[in-house]
């Protein structure tokens, strides 16, 4: 029987999961319209609509994926392997996507005069296609090799040849920790590593240049410091975030079940966390994406206001 607490954190799970499909469905929609519309994205929309979209897929994969163990939880070891294709591919993809973002604000807007970072901030701009597609074939390897265990999992589960105390849950811990861990360990960290670099350098200048700017207006009100400020939290935030992510995947893996039961929707909503939150922060980020969500936002009062003014009339 489900109690009401797993209740309560499933209706949270899936509210936040259609917020987060729809605030990255929202990115994809808005700068998909714009490279229809001017057969042209910059480099910074390249990226952020790859980003929206991975994000996009991997949380009606990863929904679909717990709902379907929650429902068919004996079945769940003969569906796995199909599940980890699209999962493992687009989480990848969203890591390597989520970097390229940090490197390319690093590149562009910190202010650095190392010859090797003033040689990116020229080549960066065209370098990002390129970077994007080398993010996929990443993706695409790092997803056959978790495939390899999947697929042996799937085998041994079909066979059913655990022999003396091996039972399905054992083959699957030992699966885990000496196979999946490891793994997960070198293809996150890589990204994981770049991401949290690139982002303490662009904090670094930005601090950096928020406390010249304070020196010289002698303010902490002037516009062009607060902006600076705003940009530092963003910053911080998606840092976190980021972390957060790289964190729960880990540990997920090294407590291989130990997040069952009424604890396994809960430590859903901490996986999926970044999702759920960071794609509002980078709408309300960019200016041509907050624009547009302000004035959908306007849209039901407008509807009213034109509504009421008719009715008088």
């Amino acid at each position: 029987m489900v109690g009401p607490f797993k209740v309560f954190a499933i209706v949270i799970y899936v509210l936040l999961s259609f917020l987060g499909i729809m605030a990255n469905g929202f990115i994809v929609v808005v700068l998909g319209r714009e490279w229809v519309r001017c057969h042209h994205l910059s480099p910074c929309d390249m990226i952020l609509i790859s980003l929206g979209a991975s994000r996009f897929c991997l949380q009606w994969v990863g929904m679909i994926q717990n709902f379907y163990y929650f429902l068919h939880n004996l079945q769940y070891y003969t569906t796995r392997h199909y599940f980890g294709i699209y999962w493992d591919f687009l989480n990848s993809a969203t890591f390597w996507f989520g970097t390229l973002l940090s490197v390319f604000f690093c590149v562009k807007i910190a202010n650095f005069t190392h010859p090797i970072f003033l040689w990116l901030k020229w080549r960066v701009e065209g370098l990002v296609p390129w970077l994007l597609l080398g993010s996929l074939l990443i993706s695409f390897i790092v997803t056959m090799l978790f495939f390899v265990g999947n697929n042996d999992l799937y085998q041994e589960f079909l066979k059913e040849t655990f022999s003396g105390n091996i039972t399905i849950y054992a083959f699957t811990k030992k699966l885990e920790i000496h196979y999946f861990l490891p793994l997960k360990l070198i293809t996150l960290s890589v990204p994981c590593s770049i991401f949290v670099v690139s982002t303490v350098l662009l904090i670094t200048s930005l601090r950096r240049h928020t406390w010249r700017m304070q020196q010289s207006a002698h303010t902490t009100q002037d516009s062009s410091t607060q902006a600076h400020t705003r940009a530092l939290k963003c910053l911080v935030s998606f840092l976190v975030l980021y972390a957060l992510s790289f964190l729960s995947l880990i540990i997920d893996v090294a407590a291989c079940s130990s997040f069952e039961g009424n604890w396994y929707w809960p430590w859903q909503i901490v996986i999926y966390l970044g999702s759920f939150i960071h794609p509002f922060i980078l709408i309300l980020g960019n200016s041509q994406l907050g624009g547009t969500f302000r004035k959908l936002l306007l849209l039901p009062k407008t509807f009213w206001n034109g509504k009421g003014a008719s009715s008088s009339t």
